[in-house]
């Protein structure tokens, strides 16, 4: 009973961050509420992605990359990021 608990609350919390999480595509709006477009959508994505990236930038252990190794991680982050 108690793994069956513990089964449906991690299901529960995964649910509710992928629901609650917005992208960089829904966050691109002006001060007006309009969507952005050309060099300032650009711009804000490049922005968004790169520090979406920063803030997953960690190794195994849980400690923050720095270095080469957060240049090269954000890099491929980043790329990933934009293919979709």
């Amino acid at each position: 009973m108690k793994r069956v608990l513990i089964a449906v609350l991690l299901s529960l919390f995964a649910i509710t961050a992928a629901v609650a999480q917005d992208t960089c595509m829904s966050k691109a709006v002006d001060k007006n509420g309009k969507a952005l477009s050309g060099a300032a959508m650009s711009s804000f994505m490049k922005k968004c992605n790169t520090d979406a990236c920063n803030t997953k930038a960690v190794d195994s252990s849980g400690k923050p990359l720095a270095g080469a190794a957060k240049a090269s991680f954000v890099k491929k982050c980043v790329s990933d990021a934009s293919k979709t």
